[in-house]
């Protein structure tokens, strides 16, 4: 059945209705381009017509002047008004030197004044009369006797006009023909096509089948004919939601493109870290919402799938909240859908965890100039994981062919395990972080597995294509495979993997902007609790304790703006909130410690009569606190020195409402490319981002306003919905293509 499959495939990448609009649409643009560019040329042509006449005119009177002696205007009145009967002029003057119309034929205006002709010669000048309307005039200089003047020659535009009328008439009638004969031959040529692809389908599943194509009906199709047919219509639905054009994406939206498109379809999502966790403090069991941009991402789309989300039970009272299946339902305040927790130990954490993907994976793809560490013992801790959750995976399954959505770097080799053991699922994996070039990728002694693993996928997801380049550049070079770079896939081993970029967003509007003060309230909330004057601008940086995130540059940049701007000294401040994450690692414990010194540093030397300028808040902060120093804040730091989105640059944007605020933004994190009318900088320009502490600090609030609305409006369209939504479109795609084929 493989030439079957292709044949079908390639037929179904002919998209014949868009061929034939697109053939009636260029007929009908050329035929309006033609007639415009037609109507140029006409009216062209008829007014170096006049203008001829009229330099025929002339030399025909300045001839007779010449040749019989006419010196006398009452000569010259006699020879004007004979040619003046002619139909294709309005009329003859002669305008005297002193600028006065001595002589004019009946037709022609009396009131003209002569010396508005004196410079118009034979190019033409046109005029308003209150009897003609619009005419146009010609001069020429000509002698009568002993005296000179001007000779006037007049057309009616009105004749002009109508002349033009009927020619364009004739040729707007032809280039109809043409624009009708045009269409008529794409729609020929498509059905063309289309009944060849039709016999080279009916002739390859006779072939596989060893068979002759099947006969014809009474009604001229066979029932092969009938079945791909209704198959074709079934898929043509699948565009419907196509990039979100006509579509306000939302939680709604996206629950009815689940209803239409995946309507029996279950969902799943595997990712390290949990949307929720419980710990125990002081002997009470408290929730917390992880501060991840994946979580952030990925918790709205799973309210509105409704299906199942599988991660790391990591909490310290997780074991305590769950079922006898290690099940919950979540959000808690309104639970639609379930949360299954995985257990790993110790050992497994270390090695999985923090060996192979914190310190090998992490490093690998982020150009943060750190060193990556390749265990062998974390990788044999990696696989056992990635195993783990693939037999949870298939525990939770309540049909072969579920959409799995595998999240992140954590679980490289889980596409493949699970495609062994469901072969039919639909496997959508989004790579979170960057994805290296070909020439920092071969360092990984794993890259050959990691490789194969993802391409288990059924679809494989990036922020930006350039990132899918890298990828496609690294299998090209290090596994054998069929690469079409023409349809973003690869084929291994017979099977084949889309590779798409998907910018991931935030949902919109964000649960945190609600029930939040206006922005004043949040300003003087922040100033009280930091103990800051009311003429102190604040710059906010909002991140993980990681070293790709850029903390210490940002620290550098506020040393050199007080440096170079010593106007900001006791007026500015940076607050700069920082979660501590991964601390069992010497590389984030080095950082904090390294963060830390450096704001003592900055601060014993400009510090003075209570303020400082940089506030080091290391705690996790719930998203509602995060918002409300967004909505307090001047400006908002994000100096990822490596990023595959950052989701805190989206976030300040729909924190601020009031349209006010700067964002500065490093052209090394992915949102850079989405979001150009922020400020962007280069982190390791310390000077440049100074620069832009500056020029933030001085933006007035009309040109703060226009570039936020620009921002708003490109997130609140292309939001995590829409995200979600690309990538579930293409995974129904996918399943009725191969349903098709399966069928066929």
């Amino acid at each position: 059945m493989s030439r079957t499959r292709q044949n079908l495939r390639a037929f179904l990448d002919k998209p014949g209705v868009f061929y034939t609009a697109l053939g009636i649409v260029a007929g009908i643009v050329l035929a309006i381009a033609l007639g415009a560019l037609s109507s140029l040329i006409i009216n062209g042509w008829i007014q170096r017509d006049m203008d001829l006449r009229a330099e025929l005119i002339y030399r025909s009177i300045r001839d007779q002047a010449a040749a019989s002696g006419i010196n006398e205007h009452s000569a010259l009145s006699k020879v004007m008004g004979r040619i003046a009967e002619d139909d294709h002029i309005l009329g003859l003057g002669y305008c005297t030197k002193d600028g006065k119309l001595a002589i004019a034929t009946s037709a022609m205006p009396i009131n003209l004044d002569c010396k508005e002709f004196a410079q118009a010669k034979s190019g033409g000048l046109t005029v308003l009369t209150p009897k003609h309307g619009h005419i146009r005039i010609n001069s020429f200089p000509l002698t009568v006797g002993s005296s000179s003047g001007e000779l006037l020659v007049a057309h009616d535009l009105d004749v002009v006009e109508r002349r033009e009328r009927d020619a364009q008439i004739y040729v707007t009638a032809a280039l109809a023909a043409v624009a009708v004969a045009f269409a008529i031959l794409a729609t020929a040529l498509v059905l063309a096509l289309r009944r060849s692809w039709m016999q080279s389908l009916r002739v390859a599943i006779g072939e596989s089948l060893h068979q002759t194509p099947p006969p014809a009906q009474p009604n001229g199709q066979s029932a092969v004919d009938r079945q791909i047919n209704a198959l074709l219509a079934d898929l043509r639905v699948r565009r419907k939601f196509t990039h979100g054009i006509y579509v306000k994406w939302s939680p709604e939206s996206l629950r009815q493109l689940l209803q239409d498109e995946l309507p029996d379809a279950q969902v799943m999502i595997v990712s390290n870290r949990e949307p929720y966790i419980h710990n125990r403090i002081d002997g009470e069991i408290r929730l917390q919402i992880p501060a991840s941009g994946l979580v952030s991402a990925l918790e709205p789309v799973m309210r509105a799938c409704r299906g199942v989300w599988m991660a790391h039970g990591g909490g310290s009272a997780d074991r305590e909240t769950v079922d006898r299946n290690d099940r919950l339902m979540v959000p808690p305040n309104d639970p639609t859908y379930s949360l299954r927790r995985v257990w790993l130990s110790d050992e497994e954490q270390d090695g999985y965890y923090y060996g192979a993907a914190n310190e090998g994976l992490w490093p690998l793809c982020h150009l943060a100039f750190i060193r990556p560490n390749f265990r062998e013992s974390d990788w044999a801790s990696y696989k056992e994981v990635n195993q783990r959750f693939a037999d949870i995976v298939v525990q939770e399954a309540n049909c072969e062919n579920p959409i799995v959505l595998v999240q992140d770097y954590h679980f490289a080799l889980l596409p493949r395990m699970i495609r062994n053991r469901l072969p039919k699922a639909t496997i959508v994996t989004f790579w979170h972080i960057p994805w290296p070039n070909a020439e920092i990728f071969s360092i990984c002694p794993w890259r050959e597995e990691i490789l194969d693993g993802l391409l288990g996928s059924s679809i494989l997801g990036f922020h930006t294509q350039f990132h899918c380049n890298n990828f496609f550049e690294a299998a090209d070079r290090f596994i054998e495979s069929r690469i079409d770079r023409e349809n973003s896939s690869i084929c291994l081993r017979g099977a084949e993997t889309l590779v798409r970029p998907y910018p991931i967003s935030i949902e919109w509007p964000p649960r945190a902007l609600v029930g939040q003060p206006p922005a004043s309230v949040c300003r003087a909330n922040v100033r009280a609790r930091f103990g800051l004057n009311e003429d102190v601008r604040i710059a906010v940086g909002v991140e993980r304790f990681d070293y790709t995130k850029g903390i210490l540059d940002r620290m550098r940049a506020v040393d050199d703006l007080l440096t170079m701007s010593p106007q900001w000294r006791g007026k500015f401040v940076l607050i700069q909130v920082a979660a501590p994450t991964r601390s069992k690692l010497d590389a984030y414990a080095a950082l904090q410690q390294e963060a830390e010194n450096l704001a003592e540093t900055i601060n014993a030397k400009y510090a003075r009569g209570g303020w400082k300028p940089i506030l080091l808040v290391v705690r996790h902060h719930e998203p509602n606190e995060v918002f409300e120093l967004f909505r307090a804040a001047d400006a908002c730091v994000v100096s990822s020195l490596h990023d595959g989105m950052n989701l805190v640059a989206k976030e300040f944007v729909a924190a601020r409402d009031d349209e006010r605020g700067v964002l500065i933004l490093s052209s090394f994190a992915g949102a850079a490319f989405e979001l150009p009318e922020a400020l962007i900088v280069n982190p390791y320009d310390a000077h440049g981002m100074a620069r832009a502490y500056d020029r933030a600090l001085r933006m007035d609030p009309e040109e703060q306003a226009e570039r936020m609305r620009i921002m708003v409006d490109q997130i609140s369209e292309r939001n995590v919905y829409r995200w979600a939504a690309q990538m579930l479109l293409d995974a129904a795609w996918l399943r009725k293509r191969e349903r098709i084929a399966a069928r066929v």
